[in-house]
This record gives structure tokens, sequence and C-alpha cells, in this order.
């Protein structure tokens, strides 16, 4: 950990949450000094922890998951059985200790609980909470359950990637848990700012639904305009001509694209075919549009015997929009990668050695860090109730016997 004091020292957050979308909001705030609390039961652990691969050797266990790993890292973990009297009163204990709650579970749960913000609010007047769930907190579809490859569907992603004649295709993973959580932190952290200066805490509404669509923005002003529905396109793209990924020598895959004639000229000259600058069928983008199979067939013959990572240099110096298509494998060798400390290497007490994964931005002034690997399940049960809520060794232990942390 770095001995330069962390912009959220000081800042205390209980996580009632799970899988993405809650957790991620957590580590970020993890990582640049907030004390973090990652709250869940032994009968119902984060579904991280059980449901998702990668495990540990291919092992299901709540200590061996690799999802939970790497959203998880620098956070305590407490176990409370909330279907328990003892383990509704730590859980309120915890939110009055906490100057912000997040929580993503489906909408009016934590007020079944007893925890939502009317009563978070009386605990504790300038408690900031933030909830996200699917649709948010109102609406007809406010209680519709889902995970990302859903939501990126009822978002427009979908429906816009794939081939003209194929099906929609799933994207990979939860991504707009990701979208929403980014914009969830922010927010999380302009309501802090506020409590800071007035006393006053808020409650935030994040609908990961809503956040997606400004991923698709485009698309959406251009419905709004004209009337024009986007549809799938494969890889083209309206304004770039070449525009696609090609494989190269060993299976490896470039992805390049041309943005102007000149752009296009620089391309040929540089891949050894100076005359199809001056070939009618590529002379235009228009044109280039209209005979894209033959071009993308020259294209493609022309670097298969080519490296990806030596052609994209080769490309990039020449000022042609070019990069290798990276494999996971390649994403730890990535020099870059490597140059900013994105993958920070920590002992995990379950798998062993992890790369936690840093978030994708730091402070000049007051560095974040990785301050440890994701924590096992109910690993700091003792050390948050007594250390810093401040029961005493008879008062843990009797909740101990009320099966408060089961």
């Amino acid at each position: 950990m770095s001995a330069i004091s962390q912009a959220l020292d000081g800042v205390k957050v209980a996580e009632f949450g799970a899988y993405a979308a809650g957790p991620h909001i957590g580590k970020m705030l993890a990582t640049f000094g907030a004390t973090v609390v990652h709250v869940e039961s032994h009968q119902r652990p984060d579904g991280f922890r059980t449901e998702y691969p990668p495990f540990k050797d291919g092992k299901p266990g709540p200590d061996r998951s690799g999802c939970f790993a790497i959203l998880n890292d620098s956070k305590h973990a407490v176990t409370l059985d909330l279907k328990t009297p003892a383990g509704i009163d730590l859980a309120k204990r915890l939110v009055g200790w906490a100057d912000i709650v997040v929580e993503n579970m489906r909408p009016e749960v934590m007020d079944r609980l007893g925890l939502g913000y009317e009563t978070a609010r009386r605990l504790n007047p300038g408690i900031v909470m933030i909830s996200s769930c699917n649709m948010g907190q109102t609406g007809p579809r406010a209680h519709t359950p889902g995970f990302g490859s859903q939501l990126s569907a009822l978002a427009g992603f979908c429906g816009l990637t794939g081939t003209p004649d194929g099906p929609p295709m799933l994207l990979y993973g939860p991504y707009i848990d990701f979208i929403a959580s980014t914009l969830g932190a922010t927010a999380v952290l302009a309501a802090l700012d506020g409590q800071r200066r007035t006393g006053q805490g808020a409650w935030i509404d994040l609908a990961q639904y809503e956040s997606g669509l400004m991923f698709v923005a485009g698309a959406l002003l251009d419905y709004h305009v004209s009337g024009r529905v986007a549809e799938r396109a494969d890889n083209r793209d309206p304004r770039a001509a070449p525009h696609n990924a090609y494989r190269c020598r060993d299976g490896a895959w470039l992805a390049l694209s041309c943005w102007s004639d000149d752009e296009f000229g620089r391309l040929v000259e540089t891949l050894g075919f100076p005359e199809l600058r001056a070939d009618r069928r590529f002379a235009t983008l228009d044109s280039r549009q209209a005979n894209l199979r033959d071009l993308d067939e020259l294209i493609a013959a022309g670097l298969r015997w080519r490296g990806a990572e030596e052609t994209a240099g080769r490309l990039q110096s020449a000022r042609v929009h070019a990069y290798p298509v990276n494999t996971i494998a390649d994403l730890f060798r990535d020099p870059q990668l490597a140059y900013r400390r994105i993958w920070r290497r920590r002992r995990h007490d379950g798998i062993g050695d992890v790369a936690c994964y840093f978030s994708a931005f730091d402070l000049s002034a007051t560095p974040g860090e990785v301050t440890a690997a994701a924590p096992g399940i109910g690993q700091h049960n003792a050390y948050v109730f007594q250390e810093l809520l401040g029961l005493s060794g008879e008062e843990y232990a009797a909740y101990q016997g009320k099966g408060a942390f089961q």
C-alpha cells in the first residue's frame, strides 16, 4: 500500500451487493482508500462466488472464484443472516456506521429487510445510498429480474451486433453492468461531496438499462431525426472503408479502418499494393463501399502471411488506424498495461497468486492501490464488528450465538 494518503481515506462503505454492478462500485471506492465492507451470508453468498466460472482448478467453491476475486479486492467481507433479528440488527449498525450504502437488489427488497433508504436515513441522516438494479426503482418493468446479457439485448446493443442476415449476437459478459457501475461511482462521489458540504445525504436510483443507452447515442439520434432504424452491419461502418478484422499469420487477427481517401492510399502503399490507389473501384469512399467484397479479399490476401503485431506497427507509423486483436493471454503480456501497472499481483488464500485488476484511472497526488486480494467468505466478521463497530467480545459472542453470522 502507498504511504501517501489516499483520496477516500476515512470514507466508510457498506455494500449489500452481489455479482458485478454493486461490487464494482465498491471496488473502485476501495482502490482509492475507502473502507468497504461486503455483506453476504453463508446461505446466500455472492452469486459470483458460486455460480460463475472460472474456479480454481475447475472446482467450484466460495473462496475459489475468479469472478468474485476480480471485483472484490481491497475489501472486508462479512456474513450476516438477514433473515434473523440479530443479523438485521447488525446490518442496521453497519448502516449507521457507513457514509455510503451500495445495494443492487431488486426494488423493495431492502425495504422488506428494514434497510431501505427511509430507515437508513433515520439511522444516519447523512447517508448516501445507491440502489442499482436492472430497471430502476419505478416503472412497469421495475421488478423484472435478469442479468447483463438480457439488459444488453433490451438496450439495443445486441440488435446492432452480428451479420445482417444472422441473429442478434449476445455480448460477452455483463457489459452493461460495468457501464452502470462506473456511472454509479461518479454519482456516489458527487453525493458524497454534497454530504460533506451540507451534511445531507441522498438516495441514488440507478437504472442499469438506462445507463446503457448512451452507448447507442448515434443510432438513437438517427432514428429521432430521420426515423431510420440502425441494423446489423457485420463489421462495416458507413464512414470508413475498409473497416474489418483480417486474419494474419499464425491465426492472429488485425483490426483496421480507413476514414479518408488519403488514409486508404497510405494503407495500400504500406501493404505493397500501390496500384489500388488508382483503381476506380477504390478511389472514393462510395466506390470502396460499393466494391467492399473485392476490397476485403485483396486486403485479406495481403495480410495472410504477415504478423499482426508487426503489421500494426508499420500501419500506425503510416498513420493508418490499425491494432492487433489481443487474446486474453496477450493482455497479460501487453507492455502498455504492464507499464501502467493495471495488473497488481496479490496472494489470495483460496486461489493463490492472482492478478488483481486496477481501475483504469489513477490520481497523481493521491494514487490508488490494491491493498489485498479478495477476501474469503466471512473473513472479517470479528474485525469489522469488534474493531470497526465497537462490539465487545461478549456482545460479538452473543450475536454469534443468535445465528447473526450464518
